[in-house]
């Protein structure tokens, strides 16, 4: 008797729908909302929930604390800007270009970090990032130095990523997250996934049982940084504008960190949540408080902090996930059969 194919799971199925419904309706939001303030939040929700997802590759699922994302950001958005202005090459080309350079500027990075465990790692990582702002700062006559530069204003040019409406760079923005979630998607069911996650509950565990855990993170860190150079690319376009201090800046990978932490460290929408929460709400009282308390949205910002960090260490995504687990325990215990006890005589 022939084996009937395996057909996909209901939750499978169930899940591909999800996700198909979000990207339309993720698609639809630039069509249906007019206002430029919206969308402008919208795209730094895009980007930094991207941001987020690069960090999460590294920070989450190996759990190696890095705060210097910030130099691979800064890189590629020198690297573009750089052949944009004196070769006139174009950004979708110089992005690429600034992921390869963040690549190879890992290795050495990496190489040195990795000797470093715990916070001497994650200090580390900020010296690296702090040292490559500073190296930039004294190149005056290659990089502009600490006054940094405009990016020429072409009008609408889409071959050189600058668009009239802020639309189109919502849209670049929207695609460079889904690139993002779906080399997380890929990475979480393949071989590095699991690595990944053996290193991060116990590195030398993984390693007695045969995982080379160097060179795992190694390689997910070179992603980690290639990812974090596009957006790099992306955010000096879109603000028309690189100084040292903005690129390279130290928020950029406190942000990361903080959104992936929020919405769940090691799971693949925990960035998303993390970031669509933080930076919805920091937008917001900024525009309705801002002029009358100042530093309002910081004030709330750092609470949402301290209230997950502090009662939900596991992020929204975990808690959820701890309730789904207690909701099955009790499904299958109001489905057991009730246990038989023995008569007394």
């Amino acid at each position: 008797m022939v084996a009937s194919p395996a057909r996909p799971a209901v939750g499978t199925i169930s899940a591909w729908i999800a996700v198909g419904l979000l990207a339309l309706a993720a698609g639809a939001v630039p069509l249906v909302v007019t206002s430029s303030f919206a969308i402008d939040v919208a795209i730094r929700i895009l980007l930094f929930s991207f941001i987020g997802v690069a960090w999460n590759l590294m920070g989450g699922y190996a759990k190696q604390l890095s705060l210097g994302h910030a130099a691979y950001f800064g890189l590629g958005a020198y690297t573009s800007t750089l052949l944009q202005i004196d070769f006139d090459v174009s950004p979708w080309l110089g992005m690429i270009a600034g992921g390869i350079v963040a690549m190879a500027a890992s290795l050495p990075i990496g190489w040195l970090c990795f000797r470093l465990r715990g916070p001497y790692f994650t200090i580390a990582t900020i010296a690296t990032a702090q040292v490559l702002m500073l190296v930039f700062l004294k190149f005056r006559d290659f990089a502009w130095g600490a006054e940094g530069t405009t990016i020429p204003n072409l009008g609408h040019a889409p071959l050189m990523m600058q668009f009239e409406e802020k639309q189109g760079y919502y849209y670049v923005a929207l695609g460079l997250l889904a690139v993002g979630l779906a080399v997380t998607w890929a990475i979480e069911r393949s071989w590095m996934g699991y690595y990944l996650r053996a290193i991060g509950e116990d590195e030398d565990a993984a390693e007695a049982i045969g995982v080379n855990a160097p060179r795992v993170k190694r390689y997910i860190y070179l992603i980690s940084a290639f990812l974090t150079a596009l957006a790099g690319t992306f955010y000096t376009q879109y603000i028309y504008f690189i100084d040292p201090q903005t690129a390279f800046s130290f928020n950029i990978s406190i942000e990361a960190a903080l959104v992936s932490i929020v919405g769940g460290i090691g799971t693949l929408w925990g960035p998303v949540i993390g970031t669509v929460l933080l930076e919805a709400t920091s937008a917001l009282l900024q525009s309705w408080l801002g002029a009358s308390i100042s530093g309002i949205q910081l004030t709330v910002y750092s609470l949402i902090l301290m209230a997950v960090i502090l009662w939900r260490p596991t992020g929204i995504l975990g808690y959820v996930a701890e309730l789904r687990g207690r909701r099955a325990v009790r499904a299958v215990e109001a489905e057991a059969p009730p246990t038989a006890h023995p008569s007394r005589t």
